[in-house]
This record gives C-alpha cells, sequence and structure tokens, in this order.
C-alpha cells in the first residue's frame, strides 16, 4: 500500500469513528440531550441514556485499552460494560462520561492517524486483533448504539410535548 493509499485509509477510519458521512456524530445525538430525561425508560425500550451513553463509554475505553496496552485487562462479559444504575447520580456525572467519550474518542483517532503504528499488525497481547479491526469495531459499536441514542432522545422528547 502507497503512503497516499494508507493515509487516505487512515482519514476513512477516523471519519467513520467519527460517525461523520454516512452515520450519525455523537455531538450531534447528545446535542439537546436534556439530562432530566438521561434516566428514563419509556414502555418497552430496553435502556436508558444513562445506560447506553455508559456501555459506550466503557466499550471505547476498552477498545482503546486494549489497543495501546498490551497490559490491559478487560472488564468481565458482559456485566463489566453497562453500568450498575440506570440513571446518572447527577448532572455532573452525565458531563464526566460525555467528556471522557469526547476524550477517548480522539485518543483513538490519534492511534489510527499514528503513521507510526501498523494498521494490519497483531495487538501485542490479543488473539490476532488489529489496529483496522478494532477501529472498525469500534465504529461499528458506537454507530449502533448512537442510532439507538436517538432513537430514545427523540421518543423522550416527543412524549414531552
Amino acid at each position: 500500500m502507497s503512503t497516499s493509499q494508507n493515509a487516505v485509509l487512515r482519514e476513512q477510519l477516523v471519519t467513520t469513528m467519527r460517525g461523520e458521512q454516512s452515520h450519525i456524530t455523537f455531538e450531534a445525538v447528545i446535542k439537546g440531550f436534556p439530562f432530566a430525561l438521561a434516566g428514563k425508560r419509556p414502555k418497552g425500550v430496553p435502556h436508558t441514556a444513562w445506560e447506553l451513553l455508559e456501555h459506550m463509554r466503557i466499550a471505547q475505553h476498552d477498545i482503546l485499552e486494549f489497543s495501546r496496552n498490551p497490559k490491559y485487562q478487560s472488564p468481565k462479559w458482559p456485566e463489566g460494560y453497562w453500568p450498575e444504575k440506570d440513571k446518572p447520580v447527577d448532572e455532573k456525572a452525565w458531563k464526566a462520561s460525555v467528556a471522557a467519550f469526547k476524550r477517548e474518542a480522539k485518543a483513538m483517532d490519534g492511534l489510527v492517524e499514528n503513521l507510526e503504528l501498523n494498521l494490519y499488525k497483531a495487538i501485542e497481547g490479543g488473539l490476532g486483533q488489529s489496529l483496522l479491526r478494532e477501529a472498525l469495531t469500534l465504529a461499528s459499536h458506537n454507530s449502533y448504539h448512537l442510532g439507538q441514542l436517538e432513537f430514545l432522545k427523540k421518543m423522550l422528547l416527543s412524549s414531552k410535548a
């Protein structure tokens, strides 16, 4: 792969992880999400906004740390990937989770953009996963749950009207 092809691939991965172009962005979903609704669960809906936000944050943290730290130990599956409570203790906790998500998304972007890191090389400490695979997994996972979160936001806001 040429240097320019490698750069294009990395740029497209970052764009995809951010949800730009064909998916919704984290910023677009979080913007205007009323904190007062973060712990509400409409009838028939499996998760609150808080549960989805925290799940995404925890999973993204796991992927990031796995990708950069060969000694990292993932949480226990599945319970370690979901919050213990269905709502945040306060607005500060909601804002801290949003900030952590953004910070770690940017850190993952940095790994993918780092031309010194081989996208195809097996990650040390893993079972053959590569940075490319982790970036694609993260993009897919976040896209799925952002769609859920956006749908939930629309449900909650329409029921307030």
